[in-house]
C-alpha cells in the first residue's frame, strides 16, 4: 500500500479530522498510524525522549513543540530508541534533526522541518495531556493515521480490512 489517508478518507469522512500543516516525512515507514500518546514541550525534548523510552508498541507519539523551528526535539538517538521499544511512529509539531540518519530507520517520522541544533535538557513539559495541533484537540487515546498525503486522528480504531 502507498497511500493510506485518501482510502481513509473515503470510507470514513465522518470519523476523522485531518491536521492541516505542511508536513514532512522523515523515517523509512511512510505509513504509520496507532494510539495517541502526547507530550507538550517547547524547545526541550526531556519529555520526549523519556517516553520514547518506553515500550511503545501499537502507538504514536504525538509531540506538541508549539511549531518551534529554532530548537530540534528529535533526534537520530531518541528516533533510533523509540524504534527500538517498537513505537509505531513520532509526529513533531517542531523541528526534527539528523534526517539522513532518520530516514534510514524503520519507524514513521513526520515533522515541519529540520533544524541541526539540539534542545537545552531542563526536564521541562507535559505528558499525556490534551494538545493543540493546527487547530485539532489530539487527546491521548485516539487513533492517529499518517502517509505522505498528511496527518489524520480519529476518535476510535478504524477497520482497515476495508482497504484491501
Amino acid at each position: 500500500m502507498l497511500d493510506l489517508l485518501p482510502d481513509l478518507f473515503d470510507h470514513y469522512p465522518e470519523q476523522l479530522t485531518l491536521l492541516s500543516s505542511p508536513w514532512r516525512s522523515f523515517g523509512a515507514k511512510p505509513i504509520f498510524f496507532g494510539e495517541v500518546v502526547t507530550v507538550k514541550c517547547f524547545e526541550d525534548n526531556s519529555m520526549v525522549k523519556s517516553e520514547l523510552a518506553k515500550p511503545g508498541h501499537g502507538k504514536v507519539l504525538v509531540v506538541d513543540g508549539g511549531g518551534s523551528t529554532r530548537r530540534a526535539l528529535l533526534g537520530d538517538m531518541i528516533a533510533l530508541n523509540a524504534y527500538n521499544n517498537g513505537w509505531e511512529g513520532i509526529i513533531i509539531n517542531g523541528c526534527v534533526r539528523d534526517a539522513g540518519a532518520i530516514s534510514a530507520m524503520q519507524i514513521g517520522v513526520q515533522a515541519l522541518g529540520t533544524n541541526p541544533i539540539k534542545t537545552d535538557k531542563k526536564d521541562v513539559g507535559e505528558v499525556n495531556v490534551t494538545i493543540d495541533i493546527a487547530g485539532v484537540s489530539v487527546v491521548p487515546g485516539m487513533m492517529i493515521y499518517a502517509d505522505l498525503n498528511g496527518i489524520a486522528v480519529s476518535q476510535q480504531s478504524l477497520d482497515l480490512s476495508i482497504l484491501q
